[in-house]
């Protein structure tokens, strides 16, 4: 099936901009069944990303298709900002995905991850600004690659980790303000994890996520990065963010007394892991640069392992 044409695009733009993705991620001309697009959000979800397969095996089996439905989406936007290569077609595509969004709440959408999707927005009652919130982030990441002050950072986060977070909480029937806050301190860790963990990465992508305010008071150079120079400042800087990174982790705790079993083992997962990303940095010093801290298999045994027995033994 081919893909739907843009207004804004002519369609041989937007066909090729579809082309730099797999071709099932393009929108077709018809919508499947929705036990075609089902099928399809559980196979994006159990092949795109092993941890979300890990983590479903702690959930209900009554939330697992909703929560596949809800990872395909954050998945393909992802893809869609961060895997096409360029920033214009990205932007076209993010806006095609935009429209489909707007037809999933208004009853017609056509590619399955929103025909799928719609069953669980109705079942849920989730707001669409939870959903089209992600996009902004991702629209952003085609036009803006510093950020000055790490309330940039912050602000940044409140778009591309917290919605996710949120999205969790409604599927798990929390709809609450107090507990979406509670959330949103352990995405945004979890998202300044990632970044420190993936400066190299990150800069290789053409985008620094260290706020430059930082750089300027511990004297790095945008050089050092470029060139991997794990200089004693450098190190000393992302010490410095690392605890920072710790103290929304510690703030996000409460979260998990507030829930349910099943989220709470979860939520300690991914917690844990987050948490573990940091103490990986720090036992390289946090020379970061380019020598990417991982987790060691045996390490993430341990904290599935720990998860499971949370769960065996009923523990919040």
């Amino acid at each position: 099936m081919s893909p739907i044409a843009s207004e804004s695009q002519p369609p041989q733009a937007l066909s090729k901009a579809w082309g730099r993705l797999p071709a099932a991620y393009a929108i077709p001309s018809s919508a499947p069944s929705l036990e075609q697009a089902q099928q399809y959000c559980r196979l994006l979800a159990r092949t795109h990303y092993e941890n979300f397969s890990v983590a479903t095996w702690f959930l209900p089996k009554k939330l697992r298709q909703d929560f596949f439905n809800v990872y395909a989406y954050c998945r393909t936007s992802d893809d869609l900002g961060d895997e096409v290569g360029d920033a214009t077609a990205s932007l076209a595509l993010l806006d095609e995905w935009q429209k489909e969004l707007d037809a999933c709440y208004k009853g017609d959408p056509r590619h399955p991850v929103f025909v799928a999707l719609a069953e669980t927005v109705k079942k849920f009652e989730i707001p669409q600004h939870e959903f089209s919130d992600l996009l902004i982030a991702f629209r952003q990441d085609q036009t803006v690659t510093r950020f000055e002050t790490f309330a940039d950072v912050l602000a940044y986060c409140r778009y591309s980790a917290n919605p996710v977070g949120h999205l969790v909480l409604y599927l798990c029937g929390y709809h609450d303000a107090e507990r979406q806050q509670l959330s949103d301190y352990t995405c945004t860790a979890l998202q300044l994890a990632n970044f420190w963990q993936d400066v190299s990465v990150d800069y290789a992508k053409g985008r620094i996520y260290l706020p430059l305010e930082d750089l300027k008071r511990y004297d790095v150079s945008e050089k050092d990065i470029q060139q991997n120079r794990n200089t004693p400042a450098f190190c000393e800087m992302l010490k410095f963010e690392v605890a920072r990174a710790r103290e929304w982790f510690d703030r996000g705790l409460p979260l998990v007394q507030k829930v349910d079993n099943a989220l709470a083992v979860d939520l300690e997962l991914f917690t844990r892991g987050g948490q573990e990303i940091l103490n990986a940095v720090e036992r390289q010093d946090f020379a970061v640069l380019g020598r990417r801290p991982v987790i060691s298999k045996p390490r993430k045994l341990a904290l599935v392992a720990r998860a499971a027995m949370g769960k065996l033994l009923g523990k919040s």
